[in-house]
């Protein structure tokens, strides 16, 4: 055989094994002939959603396109990563950066800083934060809130993660916990701490106007911080001076901010508390829907239980806690300072929302976490059954607990009604949060108990709100899952399965998906969510959590980034 024609031969036998060869991979993931839930509350579709990295690559019929990893999710809905509004989730991601009982819901983007935020943080703020730690012990490596994102993500999370800046981080660096207004100098440097945390990625400013030292803050030192997020395109969001009598006034003060500041706002967990004030709650909803009408961005989120949780120095008056906890520690000690306090309990007030008042009877006092390993067996008793145990006023045993707990004591308060809820649920312009840290029935986590809605108030959506009530159509849902809150943040390319956005995916079974989380027994987690990716990286795969921590520090619309040189 001649030269030439020997090398044709081998090239025609090579073209011919690259025919039989397998075809090349198109994509890294394919989900085939899920039932597409994009976001937008559109009716949903039957298509192929095709992952490439971080990212989603394709969605339609992909007809033979491979992936790398084929998965057959025909029969389930694939719909964007959810959006928890807001968590507490700032030390339990340090504890375990799984993220489990929200991630098994869908929740791929973790939303902190409800009136305090993990940073900026000077030494003294430092100081009391380790001191103040309970079961989930750490060092505090960072200084800003920046920082602090960074941290989680070096360490490794499973969801994304963002946050607004607490406004009375601000204020406790510059002023400390005093009862006063600040100096203009004070309020030009708390201003320049929100500015640079804008700079570095905050979503906005958050109060928290029930807890001291927040509620030391005036409404013009909260419209001088919101001016500073919105010319940024950042958020201001509340938890309302008053969810109770007067929480129209609270509302009116909300919708006051927005409107001086020209900065969107949104209400923490929106609810009227206490069973005399449920009346308001239709004149709450009308006088946003009037501020909207009028062209104010005004939106809310709720969690989706007839109950709250907080710390049981909620139920003591807030002049108690002037200065800081140790402050408030030694007037709770103080004789004449205990029955002052007592009777305060008992009175109604414009001043302070009463939720000893607003529980109706201390029955309706769950407490649920203690610091002090000789108190921890009083987890799950409500506070009528220890003070029956010990023969002491519910008052003054209310008292005596905090202090010997050296703790603010984690309290379930039975206040809120599920006609409302619903009512909120259905609203369009709210979305959805479980105000409670991601935790795990596990380790650290047993050592105290919970509210069953940090395993299930998004599962609790789905299940109960569309499959079992329909208050909402589950493209409805989906909406205010994911897309709804990501708008209101201003974050691009998330909240929407989208070709080109990152692949924040969920895959569940509406017709199986379930809450299971109970007052009395919290710690369970909800089940029905097959897959979910997070920056295309599987985390959940066919209902299990595959040890994956792809979560990344999200930043808000005032962040640039930066220019190499």
């Amino acid at each position: 055989m001649r030269r030439g024609a020997y090398f044709g031969w081998i090239v025609l036998v090579g073209v011919g094994l690259q025919a039989f060869a397998a075809p090349t991979v198109a994509y890294d993931i394919v989900l085939r002939g899920g039932t597409i839930y994009d976001g937008s509350g559109d009716a949903p579709y039957v298509a192929d959603l095709a992952i490439e990295g971080d990212r989603i690559a394709a969605i339609g019929d992909l007809g033979a396109a491979p992936g790398a990893r084929e998965i057959d999710v025909s029969g389930l809905a694939v719909a964007p990563g959810f959006v928890n509004m807001m968590c507490w989730s700032n030390e339990s991601l340090i504890e375990d950066g799984r993220s489990q009982s929200d991630i098994r819901q869908g929740v791929t983007l973790e939303i902190m800083g409800e009136g305090d935020s993990m940073g900026p943080l000077n030494e003294t703020m430092k100081k009391l934060m380790v001191e103040y730690q309970g079961d989930i012990r750490y060092d505090i490596e960072w200084t800003t809130l920046a920082e602090y994102l960074q941290y989680l993500e070096r360490r490794g999370v499973s969801p994304n993660v963002a946050s607004f800046i607490g406004a009375a981080t601000p204020r406790t660096y510059v002023i400390g916990e005093d009862d006063r207004p600040a100096t203009p100098e004070e309020l030009a440097q708390m201003q320049a701490l929100v500015r640079q945390a804008m700079e570095e990625g905050a979503l906005g400013v958050a109060s928290s106007l029930i807890y001291p030292p927040g509620s030391f803050a005036s409404t013009d030192e909260l419209v001088a911080l919101s001016e500073v997020a919105a010319a940024y395109d950042g958020m201001y969001i509340s938890h309302m001076r008053d969810e109770g009598a007067n929480m129209l006034a609270a509302l009116d003060e909300l919708i006051s901010i927005a409107r001086r500041a020209d900065v969107r706002a949104e209400v923490y967990h929106i609810k009227s508390s206490g069973q005399q004030n449920w009346h308001l709650f239709d004149q709450a909803v009308a006088m946003i829907e009037q501020a909207r009408a009028d062209g104010l961005h005004i939106t809310a989120d709720v969690y989706t239980y007839p109950a709250g949780a907080t710390g049981l120095n909620a139920a003591i008056p807030p002049w108690v806690q002037e200065g800081g906890f140790e402050a408030s520690l030694e007037r709770m000690r103080d004789p004449e300072r205990r029955d002052q306090i007592a009777q305060e309990m008992l009175e109604s007030s414009g001043d302070w929302e009463n939720l000893y008042l607003g529980a109706g009877t201390p029955d309706n006092i769950l407490l649920v976490g203690f610091k002090s390993e000789a108190l921890k067996p009083l987890t799950g008793k409500t506070l009528a059954e220890v003070a029956a145990i010990r023969g002491t006023d519910p008052r003054y045993t209310a008292m005596d607990l905090i202090v010997e707990d050296n703790s603010r004591i984690g309290t379930v308060y039975f206040t809120q009604s599920e006609d409302i809820v619903r009512k909120a649920v259905s609203l369009p312009w709210v979305s959805f949060n479980s105000d409670a840290a991601s935790m795990a029935p596990e380790g650290v986590f047993l050592k105290s108990s919970a509210h069953p809605r940090a395993y299930g108030s998004f599962a609790r959506v789905l299940a109960k709100y569309v499959r079992e009530e329909k208050v909402l159509t589950l493209e409805q849902a989906i909406r205010k899952l994911a897309a709804l809150p990501v708008d209101n943040l201003k974050i691009d390319e998330r909240g929407y399965l989208k070709k080109g956005f990152y692949a924040d995916v969920v895959v569940f079974d509406p017709a199986t998906i379930q809450d299971h989380a109970t007052f009395l027994e919290p710690h369970q987690y909800a089940t029905g969510m097959q897959h979910v990716f997070v920056n295309g990286e599987a985390v959940i795969r066919d209902g299990e959590h595959t040890g994956a921590t792809p979560g990344r520090f999200v930043r808000g619309p005032g962040w640039k980034e930066p220019v190499s040189p």
